[in-house]
């Protein structure tokens, strides 16, 4: 049995200890720096965002956008915890637009790497930045209208939690990953990546339904917009958008589901079950849809803010989405019949 240790008094955590254990809320891997800094970029209204990385975002993480920009009086604040221009009262966080709003992302990721940041806002003159060895310091720099974050050595403040991550190509697969979702979420939005120095994604700005469907065909595949059934499906103030696929074709593994909330990326078990409810009497068992989907809602009928990586939401009237979304795949089945049979003859 352990013996009684004096109990120590009871004080406030250091800055730097706070940030960090923050940090091990949001920041798991390379992946999830990139997410948090994709979405500030997008939130700031960029219409082109450029990636790069190296050996899978362990040794650099550089996110560059054109959008807004982040004034000289407001850069020493954005590396704050706590500190977001995205939301000011509760009614603001219960009728959320932006993908970002906690406002901790930039503070904990900087406490556990080594950064650097350049902003220049619009009508701004000149840019400036802000780095690790002088926090506190604006230093004159070039840069166009927008941000640049840089990080360099994820968690080399923290050799533990660095020691917790995979090989370069694992870690690249969960950094595509995110980048994959992102780009099938805002289609309006350019992503040019590269890693080690060459190019992975080249995806320019789409704007029509041929520019979106060539998006989808080139980061799911030929094979899944050969087979996949456009569905655009309203009802009240619910709005099911996408790509699902017909019958004639599955997966073995969940890979090519992706859903999204208000263009926002979620995992949730309401929406599953209603996908694997709507296939369970038409795909053999261990088969499994594929689907680029988009529920458009109220932001008001749904809480993002039940997990500090913003990937689960919880509904307000669950039950009627998981309805919606059932309904929703029925109208589109009594439109595939058809289109089914022409497959299959096609394909005898």
């Amino acid at each position: 049995m352990l013996k009684d240790a004096p109990l120590a008094p009871i004080r406030l955590l250091p800055p730097q200890l706070a940030d960090q254990i923050a940090a091990g809320e949001v920041i798991e891997r390379p992946a999830s720096v990139l997410k948090e800094l994709i979405e500030n970029a997008l939130d700031a209204g960029a219409s082109r965002i450029d990636i790069d990385l190296q050996k899978g975002g362990m040794e650099l993480i550089r996110v560059s956008d054109d959008g807004h920009g982040i004034p000289a009086d407001e850069l020493t604040l954005a590396i704050s915890r706590h500190a977001t221009s995205k939301l000011a009262s509760l009614e603001d966080l219960l009728n959320l637009h932006s993908l970002g709003f906690r406002g901790e992302a930039l503070a904990s990721i900087c406490s556990v790497s080594q950064w650097e940041i350049a902003s220049r806002a619009g009508g701004q003159g000149q840019a400036f930045r802000l780095t690790q060895q002088w926090p506190a310091k604006l230093l004159e720099a070039n840069h166009a209208r927008g941000t640049t974050v840089t990080i360099h050595n994820l968690f080399g403040t923290t050799p533990a939690r660095r020691k917790f991550l995979r090989t370069e190509r694992t870690e690249l697969r969960y950094c595509d990953d995110v980048i994959r979702r992102m780009a099938l979420a805002r289609f309006e939005v350019g992503f040019y990546v590269r890693h080690n120095g060459r190019f992975v994604h080249r995806l320019p700005a789409v704007r029509d339904d041929i520019g979106r469907t060539r998006r989808v065909a080139k980061l799911c595949g030929e094979a899944f917009i050969r087979h996949a059934l456009v569905i655009d499906y309203a009802h009240k103030d619910l709005c099911l958008r996408g790509w699902i696929s017909n019958l004639l074709y599955s997966r073995q593994q969940t890979d090519l589901q992706f859903f999204y909330i208000n263009g926002r990326i979620i995992r949730d078990r309401v929406i599953n079950h209603a996908i694997r409810l709507a296939y369970q009497s038409v795909l053999p068992t261990g088969r499994h849809a594929a689907f680029v989907l988009n529920l458009e809602l109220d932001p008001a009928q749904v809480d993002v803010n039940v997990h500090p990586t913003k990937h689960e939401v919880r509904f307000r009237e669950a039950r009627n989405i998981h309805d919606f979304i059932s309904v929703s795949y029925t109208h589109l089945r009594a439109h595939e019949t058809v289109l089914d049979l022409v497959c299959r003859l096609l394909l005898e």
